[in-house]
Parts: C-alpha cells; structure tokens; sequence
C-alpha cells in the first residue's frame, strides 16, 4: 500500500513539473506576451518575467519591442529630370502596440520592407538629380513620412529613415565630374578677379598718395633701382619721366604737322616765281618792239639769241609752264606792269629800215 502510495506520489510530481514546464513562459525585458485562448486574444498582455499560460490551450506571441533596423533593397528608378539612378536605404522602426502587431498584420517585418521600397521608389519619381545628390535630409523626411502613415496601423512607428547611396551610370558621373571641374574653374576665377579689383583699389590708393608726396615717389624708384641691382644682372635701368615722354611725342607732332604745310606753300612759290619771269620777259619784248629799225635787224638774227650773239636761256617755271615768246607785245601779259611803249613806224621809215 506504502509502495503505491508513493508512486502515485512520484508520478503526481513527474505530472505537476511537466506541467510547470509547459505552461511556464519567459519574457525579456525588451519583450511583451501576446495570448490568444483557443484563438481569442487575451485582455492582459504579458510583461517582462516569468509568466504560464495553460498548456495546449493558451498560445503567446513574443513581440521584440526594441528599434530594428531593416536594410531596404536597392531600387533602380528614374528621376524627375530622367536620370537613371540605384539607390538604397535603412530604416529604423519599433513596435508601439503589439496587439496590433499581431493581430492587424500576419508580419510586419515584410510589411514595413515592401512598404519602404515602394515608397523609396515613389520619392526617386518624384525628386531630382540635384535633390538626391545635395538635398538628402528632406528625402529622408518625406520617406519617412510616406512609410509611417501605413505603419502606424500595424501598431509600427517609424523612427528614421537614411538613403544611404545613390549609384548613377558611368556616363553621368563623368559628365558630373566635367560639370564639378567648370564649376571650380568658374569659382577660382571669380576670386581672382576679385582679387585684382581689391589690388588695383588699392594700388590707386596709394598712386594718389605718392603724387601728393613726390618724396614718397622718389624713395619708391630708389628702392625699385636697390632691387634690380641686388640680383647681380648686368641690366642698367635709367628711369625716364613721363613728362619728358609726352613732350618729345608733342614735339614730333609738330614737326609732322609743319612739313606737311610746307609742301604745298613750295609748290605757290614756284608758280608765283615763274609768272614774275614771265612778266619780265613780256617787258623786254615791249622794248625791243619800240627800238625801230634795230629791232627790224633783231627780228633778223636767229631765233634764240640776244644781241651780240649770246643765247637767250630758257624759262622752267615749275608746272610745266612753256617759255614766253619773245615776239609778243607788252598787250599780250594784260594786268601785268606796262612797259613804255614804242611811237608808232611810219612808212618812211619802215623803208629805211628795210634798205638797211
């Protein structure tokens, strides 16, 4: 009887311990219980500790309530601006309500993923080139608001989302790279010229003091001379003033300006010089005329020579101008100075002119 006794003692312990075993339940301190009975969820959830459910009827659901981190999938997409483009993401999400965790929701792990790769896709339509590149911040908050909205049903809050890279086709990043550099040359020359606009300001400062004190531009030129001179050349600078410059250059104006006015004075000259031989010539002509029969004999002799037999020089007036004749009267040079003229040859005599 004593020997039954205590197996039914022993087996009664063997029974209480498996049982202990199968409805005591462990939950973590970052986790919470869910219990459906016979399928229906229980009011209490479970807290961190130890905790049973009956056996066979209860089941619990463990719900990690910590800040998971879940890599999105690299999208491929076109931009705003049609741009090919791969990028990727993290996402930081935790469980707020794990009822709803469990019950609005078969899993919300693949859940919140698919959500997030669509929404990254959505947000690469939608955005630009320039706004992936420089602009991530803003992306990041309104793909975490794309992704919270449909989260916060299944009892998910999104604490943060990161594009972690965007990979663009080799064709663009070299045209980015040659766009980069003209970007750097246009910024460098910029600060050059600005550069030179504050020497210049300053240079004409400080021409407008050293004219004010031409001590000032004399210590300048002895310090110019002491720095040529320090680096052993043969090279001998005489500075020259600007004044001295300017004068010579006025000087040779002036010159020019006189031989072009002298020229065409020369050529008047000439013409009013061979008019006056002319007139000359005209006069002596009025005197042989009125000589009488010594000018019969005159007309007699050769033409072109003198008397006595010396040869008459001819007249060159400048121009081209022909030599007077001899013959003409003094009437053949009107507004020139008359000679006197000769008293008229009567007949008588022009006979002995001609026996002589």
């Amino acid at each position: 009887m004593g020997e039954e006794l205590l197996t039914a003692a022993v087996l009664a312990g063997v029974a209480v311990i498996v049982y202990v075993g199968a409805a005591a339940r462990v939950v973590r301190q970052y986790e919470q219980g869910v219990v459906l009975r016979f399928g229906r969820l229980r009011s209490r959830v479970r807290g961190p500790g130890l905790t049973f459910v009956v056996p066979l009827v209860d089941r619990m659901h463990k719900v990690n309530m910590q800040i998971v981190t879940m890599p999105v999938p690299a999208q491929d997409g076109i931009t705003r601006d049609n741009v090919t483009v791969r990028v990727d993401a993290v996402i930081y999400f935790k469980v707020v309500a794990p009822v709803d965790a469990v019950i609005r929701v078969e899993d919300y792990r693949f859940a919140v993923s698919q959500i997030a790769q669509t929404s990254l896709r959505s947000i690469i339509g939608k955005s630009d080139l320039d706004d992936l590149l420089s602009n991530r911040e803003k992306l990041n908050q309104g793909l975490e608001l794309m992704i919270d909205n449909p989260a916060v049903e299944w009892g998910v809050t999104i604490d943060r989302v990161e594009i972690k890279d965007v990979s663009l086709p080799e064709t663009m990043k070299r045209s980015m790279a040659r766009q980069a550099e003209a970007d750097r040359e246009r910024r460098a020359r910029l600060i050059n010229a600005d550069a030179e606009l504050q020497a210049s300001k300053k240079l004409s400062q400080a021409a407008r003091e050293m004219s004010e004190t031409p001590s000032a531009l004399q210590l300048r030129l002895l310090q110019t001379v002491m720095a040529v001179a320090a680096e052993k050349n043969s090279t001998l600078v005489l500075p020259i003033p600007v004044e001295l410059l300017r004068f010579l250059e006025r000087s040779a104006e002036a010159a020019e300006h006189r031989t072009a006015e002298r020229s065409p004075a020369g050529r008047s000259g000439g013409r009013a010089a061979g008019e006056a031989r002319e007139g000359q010539g005209g006069r002596e002509d009025a005197v042989t005329d009125g000589a009488g029969p010594s000018a019969a004999l005159a007309g007699a002799r050769p033409a072109g020579l003198r008397g006595g037999g010396r040869p008459e020089p001819a007249a060159e007036p400048e121009g081209g101008a022909r030599a007077p004749d001899r013959t003409r009267t003094a009437a053949a040079a009107p507004g020139r100075a008359s000679a006197p003229t000769a008293p008229p040859v009567r007949e008588d005599d022009a006979g002995t002119a001609g026996c002589l």
